[in-house]
């Protein structure tokens, strides 16, 4: 039984009865989802399908790590919404981000915590803000270059020879040395 199109194509010319029997027969094959005719073509299918599985899981992957730094950076941002110290003051205590000297202005208590390392500078937005110790931690756990200046952490001058620190050793400088 032939549908009115292939009627219309057996009348105009233009299809023969041969052609119309083989189409309906890879329709109905189609239908019956018949296996592929060569093996070769069942082989690149099976290939293309595992190359696109490969991709779809590392594009997945690739997803999986930008959400979990996305989700890291909110949490550190949140901690630092909830535990930053209000900051104000007439004394500059500047410190060094990355080759530059910034200055935040604190209270004389403010500038003793940062120099003790009890109080902790981050980078917030396009400023800074001064944390505790403990959360400014779990901000650097997070996401480590928030995390601007940590004075308990800071590792110690690089080893002199000791004719100089002898010398060196009759003078003292204070931690908290204002520049």
């Amino acid at each position: 039984m032939r549908n009115p199109l292939q009627d219309q194509l057996l009348k105009a010319g233009l299809a023969r009865k041969s052609q119309l029997t083989r189409a309906v027969q890879e329709q109905k094959r189609k239908r019956k989802g018949a296996a592929p005719a060569d093996q070769a073509e069942q082989v690149d299918g099976q290939r293309l399908q595992a190359e696109r599985a490969e991709r779809d899981r590392a594009l997945a992957a690739e997803r999986n790590a930008q959400a979990r730094l996305h989700e890291a950076r909110s949490q550190a941002r949140q901690i630092i919404q909830d535990h930053k110290v209000p900051m104000g003051g007439e004394i500059p205590y500047r410190f060094t981000d990355g080759s530059h000297i910034r200055t935040l202005y604190v209270d004389a208590r403010l500038r003793g915590q940062l120099a003790k390392g009890t109080l902790v500078i981050v980078r917030l937005d396009d400023g800074y803000a001064l944390l505790p110790r403990t959360a400014g931690e779990k901000v650097a756990a997070r996401v480590p270059e928030l995390l601007v200046l940590d004075n308990a952490t800071r590792s110690e001058a690089p080893a002199r020879d000791e004719s100089e620190d002898e010398y060196y050793s009759r003078f003292q400088v204070p931690d908290d040395l204002v520049w």
